[in-house]
């Protein structure tokens, strides 16, 4: 599972899509292709049952609590984002991928959860500071997918923090894509606190700004 979530996969690539907007459906989750939905988690769950805040597992037990929020906006950086579906997953304070079984014995990880953007476009997810295996020359890091109405899913970069002692360890050009999705945290009521703001573009890979 550590192997699919490397650095050099998550931090120097950028993925890569042509992004252009469709007219809205009852369920933007619905409107794609079946072999999608089997791709990719951000399927299992109806965007019906979500809204625009969300509450990642084991949160109210884990040390580090942290609160990600901000606004998802159109290619033109102002109008904010409607019925966009952002889904993250994350691995657990010691960086391990704590995976469970649906009940099709389908496994996901556990760390995870969903937003579905209002006509504010605001979103926020109150989840824990994640891990990394000791030794491990990998980022801490939480992985986000993203899905507007009228297209597939497609990834973004992940979320990085600018804490990371790992951060000046990175080659130049590295460092400069985590900039782009990277979280700058304070400490608010004992809680971590984050802004992010994400831009949509078309024609263009997706990048948080």
């Amino acid at each position: 599972m550590k192997a699919l979530y490397s650095l050099l996969s998550i931090v120097c690539m950028l993925l890569t899509g042509m992004w252009s907007y469709a007219q809205e459906t009852a369920s933007i989750l619905d409107d794609v292709p079946p072999q999608y939905k089997k791709s990719s988690p951000i399927y299992l769950l109806s965007d019906h049952q979500l809204n625009n805040t969300d509450t990642i597992p084991d949160f109210a037990e884990k040390p580090n609590k942290l609160k990600i929020s901000g606004t998802i906006y159109e290619s033109d950086g102002v109008t904010p984002a409607k019925d966009v579906v952002l889904f993250i997953f994350q691995p657990d304070e010691n960086g391990d991928y704590k995976m469970k079984r649906d009940s099709n014995r389908k496994r996901y990880v556990h760390h995870r959860g969903w937003i579905k953007t209002d006509a504010d476009g605001k979103y926020t997810f109150y989840t824990f500071m994640p891990g990394k295996y000791l030794g491990a020359k990998e980022l801490k890091q939480i992985h986000r997918i993203v899905k507007v109405p009228g297209q597939p899913e497609q990834g973004l970069s992940s979320f990085f923090f600018n804490d990371d002692p790992l951060i000046p360890e990175l080659t130049l050009s590295c460092r400069a894509e985590a900039v782009k999705s990277m979280l700058r945290l304070e400490m608010k009521d004992g809680m971590l606190i984050a802004n992010k703001d994400i831009t949509l573009k078309k024609g263009v890979d997706i990048l948080a700004q």
